[in-house]
């Protein structure tokens, strides 16, 4: 029952925050239209059918089914028409409105959400922020690689990477992915000395960004056992926490395969964690016909949980929303250098992808969620300030267009270049959103962590590796 009532508590939370960000982001248009005495026809929540509606004053009010945005249609800006119908008689025999009210009522929707950014971040700094505290502790080292070369080993910290300062994996990962050059400095920490390495990040097979050729410290985990394959006769079981292969301790996933292919068709004993159990089991790999080493026959993952603990104080609203300001940029020049990240527009998510990281922190704590919130409001801010037609910075901009060429556009001009690029829009978010399914799973996604209350250092929370099949 807890469990249910657990899921019925993060899809309410979902559904009711991101609603609250393109609430905010609609009534802020809403309102300015109204104070600038333009016509308003409906105010919606969602797009395609109502699920629920009413009228009031002449204006269609409704909750829409598909919740991937909002409207509120003005028949004397051509806002929504593109995505809800066409333009009526009626309409068309509305009173022009000048183009500084065009841009008021535009620029009202982004201005809104900046404003609720900064009150959802002001209630972070009174309850206090979750931080990661997992450290960027390596586990493996390839031998032979240009990093074992160079000298680095299992144990030593990842202190600072891209001139960045790095608490934690994640921190690692996202700062190897932005950066605009595969040499990376990389400030490694052994017994308190620091010393600075130029790495050479590589492609990762699964997600085509850069990583570097270095991996946690964390006891792989099983995340499937294949049937009819050596695991499963063995015993595996999923969930269960590998400890050693062969006698050997196992601090990562790719020393763990590493063993398992160097003995094909012999009998080892593997030590797993099974709860509060330590089980010691015997599992013979079978050789594969092709390259004749070891396969167990199961998906492999990490066990590492997130551990958070609580800045409290949180960071003041003007430092959440400068950090979110800078990730923003680092991610737009990440998309714009795509050959040298490896980023690209499928790496973005979509309503999905937003529902999915919601719900897994809504699972962790609910403070994750807000943080996330301003996040997302900053965005939503900045991407509708794009001087793309269908968008309010693209209404900004007709309406400056208006404005230099002091007589309207045509109407006809505009209800074309805002329906193609609203066609535009629909085929970006089907395609991100493909991409989020494909990418994200999401009962993975509501797995959380523990957080705990106490003060710590800056990170930020981190996405689970994707799992291996040795």
């Amino acid at each position: 029952m807890s469990e249910f009532l657990n899921y019925v508590y993060v899809a309410v939370g979902v559904v009711l925050s991101f609603g609250a960000a393109v609430f905010v982001h609609e009534y802020g248009h809403y309102w300015m239209a109204r104070r600038r005495g333009l016509r308003v026809e409906a105010f919606a929540i969602g797009f395609g059918p109502k699920a629920y509606g009413w009228v009031r004053d002449g204006i269609e009010y409704s909750v829409r089914w598909i919740p991937a945005g909002g409207f509120v249609k003005l028949p004397q800006m051509i806002t929504s028409e593109a995505l809800e119908g066409t333009r009526t008689p009626e309409d068309q025999a509305l009173p022009p409105v000048s183009p500084w009210s065009k841009i008021l009522v535009a620029f009202a929707g982004p201005f809104m959400n900046v404003v609720f950014a900064f009150v959802i971040a002001a209630v972070i700094y009174f309850v206090g922020l979750p931080r990661l505290v997992n450290p960027s502790i390596i586990g493996y080292v390839e031998p032979d690689s240009e990093e074992a070369k160079l000298g680095i080993r299992e144990g030593d910290r990842i202190v600072e990477v891209n001139g960045k300062p790095a608490d934690s994996w994640h921190e690692v990962q996202m700062t190897t992915v932005l950066a605009l050059t595969k040499v990376i400095p990389v400030v490694i920490e052994r017994d308190g000395v620091r010393t600075t390495y130029q790495l050479t990040a590589k492609e990762s097979p699964t997600f085509g960004w850069k990583v570097l050729n270095l991996d946690p410290r964390d006891h792989p985990e099983i995340m499937r056992v294949l049937p009819k394959l050596p695991g499963e006769a063995a015993g595996l079981k999923v969930k269960d926490e590998i400890l050693s292969f062969g006698g050997v301790p196992v601090a990562s996933r790719e020393k763990l395969i590493e063993l398992i292919r160097s003995r094909p068709n012999q009998a080892t004993e593997i030590v797993v964690q099974r709860g509060p159990e330590k089980l010691a089991l015997t599992v013979t790999p079978a050789a594969d016909p092709t390259t004749k080493k070891g396969f167990m026959g199961v998906e492999l993952g990490f066990n590492s949980k997130n551990v958070y603990a609580v800045q409290k104080p949180g960071p003041t609203p003007l430092d959440q929303v400068m950090d979110v300001w800078d990730k923003t940029i680092a991610t737009l020049s990440a998309l714009l250098h795509t050959k040298q990240t490896g980023v690209g527009m499928k790496d973005l998510s979509g309503p999905i992808g937003i529902f999915q990281i919601l719900a897994g922190y809504f699972n962790t704590d609910y403070r994750l969620a807000l943080s996330f919130l301003v996040l997302l409001n900053i965005n939503l801010a900045i991407i509708n300030l794009f001087p793309v037609p269908v968008l309010d910075g693209g209404h900004i901009l007709m309406a400056l267009i208006e404005r230099i060429r002091r007589r309207p556009l045509s109407v006809k001009f505009m209800e074309y270049t805002t329906t193609a690029f609203a066609v535009l829009l629909i085929s970006f978010l089907l395609y991100i959103s493909f991409h989020d399914i494909k990418r994200f799973s999401l009962i993975k996604s509501w797995q959380g962590g523990s957080v705990v209350e106490e003060s710590e250092s800056k990170t930020q929370p981190a996405p689970a590796p994707a799992p291996a099949k040795p």
